[in-house]
């Protein structure tokens, strides 16, 4: 059977060696065996497992909710694929959309040799639109989802959510353990609020990170949400 240690493994998967440190520590992917030396050694049970693990990642799941999914009826290879493969479906539908409005403005450039400058900042507006991010059922789902929750919730969570922010922020500053008690009491209840809005929903929560991912590199953040800090979020969930 063959075999590969840790560092091998990271090279092939593009991983980094943290990381399936980190999933060994949690036991989401731990290795076949260690030798005389303690290297760890990953068989091909190993890698398929870990394969699932990132299919589940990229289809928005957390480390947590991975950990629940593998072992049971939904964590089978195939399973976890047909998951995958209608996430990216979802991407491509929402991509394509956009390429058909690019498309159109393309057509008008063609006919009118310029474009209004009314129209550039519309195409650059629907770039940005929800719909670009979520699909239709989602969208759908949202709208019910904010009728469930009522105006008065929203509006006490718009209000908490640039004060949990801010206080994320000054721990980040401050240098304060992300695995800490205050950071870990502050990461639960980012969890809790995003929960409120997507209801659970992986799909809604991977759109919900892309959008923010995308306003990080486009440097238009929300409410300080930088880079950096998404990062120090990021270690904090255990992401």
């Amino acid at each position: 059977m063959r075999s590969w240690k840790v560092g091998e493994l990271a090279g092939r998967t593009g991983l980094t060696i943290r990381t399936l440190h980190h999933y060994d520590e949690i036991g989401l992917v731990k290795p076949l065996r260690r030798t005389a030396s303690a290297h760890r050694l990953y068989g091909e049970a190993e890698v398929e497992r870990l394969q699932r693990v990132r299919s589940l990642r990229q289809a928005g799941l957390s480390l947590e909710e991975i950990g629940r999914v593998l072992d049971g009826p939904e964590g089978t290879l195939d399973r976890v694929l047909a998951r995958q493969v209608e996430h990216l479906r979802g991407q491509v539908r929402r991509d394509t959309a956009l390429a058909e409005r690019l498309d159109n403005l393309r057509r008008w450039l063609r006919s009118n040799d310029t474009v209004p400058i009314d129209a550039l900042f519309e195409i650059m507006e629907a770039m940005m639109k929800a719909e670009d991010y979520y699909s239709a059922e989602q969208l759908e789902y949202l709208k019910q989802r904010g009728e469930m929750l009522g105006d008065e919730t929203i509006r006490s969570v718009e209000r908490e959510w640039p004060e949990l922010i801010a206080k994320m922020k000054a721990a980040m500053e401050r240098d304060a353990d992300p695995q800490g008690e205050e950071v870990q009491g502050l990461a639960k209840r980012w969890r809790e609020l995003i929960e409120m809005f997507t209801g659970g929903d992986a799909g809604i929560t991977q759109s919900l990170s892309n959008f923010h991912r995308e306003r990080v590199q486009t440097g238009d953040a929300l409410m300080g949400l930088d880079g950096s800090l998404m990062e120090y979020v990021g270690k904090a969930m255990g992401k």
